[in-house]
């Protein structure tokens, strides 16, 4: 390659034409254009420099439910703790640890001999006395007794007949039933252990009740800072369904029985309860579940594919692509997953072209060749299976 000199004035100035005849120094000119105007026409006929080819989204508002979801824990709706009412031996458990029991079901025999014994003795008792007050009625209405001493013996009978009863409910207490149904627990004791009638001797086991079943969880600030108003409404239309551990969607959808008033202070969350029918006992207490809130909506918010999205120590962002086609960074405030996609509750414009691919090979300002590409579409399904980006809360 070389550089021709495309001006008359340049060429004249070369000492080897100086001298040259007229009609020599017009056709070395003419040379000299004719090259420069080869240049000009190859230069304008070169391509022009081609962006990275991208894929973009072109951003469109929307509106989607309100959905939040937490770990929550199950609990009977009723958890009843079985004690003994009568101290003495344990000689037999009567029940299936774990199994569901009836309401009235022996579940365990203390030894019952001593208060048999008791029985006996008090019955004799009741019978001297009240053979003992008939007499001295007999002998009140001749007068040969005193009012006080009449009075003295239908005391003691009455007497007598209480002690009676009260050993006979004690004789009755050494076989311990249950006092509701529901699924029982691990006993807390074992045959041949002397059992009290103190408060850590007495306990013996403990039943749930299953059917229905209580699923609680709490709610951090953070999560009900999307909500209207920053709160969950009570009043406002809510469906609450749970997944079961597998992660399978439990059947049965559940209702909100408790919302407290007020923001724990160990666990900063408030506290919330929700009840399911649990015909197949599917939930038992103390599960470990996730449950899903669905409650108003969000107004205006646009879906953006989680793989155009960037997240660093300063918070999201995505590339966007100004009128040339350069790419600009733009920070976005971020709600859950919907899907395959994020919820951008804030920082997008509609028609905002989104670059959804190559996002690692470009920088700020890089000219890029876009393809507008379709959002994937939310299934309904899809639609309610809502992820929280931030960590699981406790759901005591």
């Amino acid at each position: 390659m070389f550089e021709v000199a495309c001006s008359a004035d340049q060429a004249n100035t070369s000492p080897e034409l100086k001298h040259s005849s007229f009609y020599s120094r017009i056709a070395i000119s003419s040379l000299l254009g004719l090259l420069c105007m080869t240049t000009v026409m190859a230069q304008d006929a070169a391509p022009k420099p081609q962006g990275m080819p991208v894929s973009v989204i072109e951003a469109s508002a929307t509106t989607l439910p309100n959905i939040l979801e937490v770990t929550a824990q199950a609990e009977g709706a009723k958890e009843t703790e079985v004690r003994a009412r009568v101290g003495g031996i344990l000689l037999k458990r009567l029940y299936e640890e774990g199994a569901p029991v009836k309401e009235g079901q022996p579940l365990f025999q203390i030894d019952p001999e001593p208060y048999k014994n008791a029985v006996d003795e008090s019955l004799a008792r009741a019978k001297q006395t009240a053979r003992e007050a008939a007499r001295l009625k007999l002998l009140f209405g001749q007068q040969a007794v005193s009012r006080k001493e009449f009075d003295d013996a239908v005391s003691a009978n009455e007497i007598a007949q209480a002690n009676l009863k009260t050993a006979q409910l004690n004789l009755k207490w050494t076989t311990v039933t249950a006092p509701m149904k529901g699924i029982s627990g691990r006993a807390q004791r074992s045959e041949g252990n002397l059992i009290t009638t103190t408060t850590d001797g007495s306990l013996l086991t403990s039943i749930y009740q299953v059917n229905p079943i209580w699923v609680r969880f709490g709610l951090s600030s953070s999560d009900t800072s999307k909500l209207p108003g920053g709160r969950l409404d009570p009043a406002q239309p809510t469906i609450v369904e749970v997944f079961l551990p597998d992660g399978k969607l439990f059947a049965q959808k559940g209702k909100l029985n408790f919302l407290s008033t007020f923001i724990d202070p160990k666990l900063g969350t408030q506290q919330l309860r929700a009840e399911f029918a649990n015909p197949a006992n599917e939930i038992l207490p103390g599960q470990f579940l996730k449950i899903r809130i669905t409650t108003g909506k969000q107004e205006n918010v646009f879906l953006v594919p989680q793989a155009a999205v960037i997240q660093s120590e300063r918070g999201f962002m995505v590339w966007t692509l100004d009128a040339d086609n350069k790419v600009v960074p733009t920070p976005l405030q971020m709600g859950s997953w919907v899907g395959k996609n994020w919820v951008v509750l804030s920082g997008l414009k509609p028609g905002a072209r989104v670059v959804v691919n190559n996002i690692i090979k470009i920088r700020p300002g890089a000219l890029v060749s876009p393809t507008v590409v379709p959002l994937e579409p939310v299934a309904p399904a899809e639609a309610k299976n809502t992820e929280k980006k931030s960590d699981t809360k406790d759901a005591r």
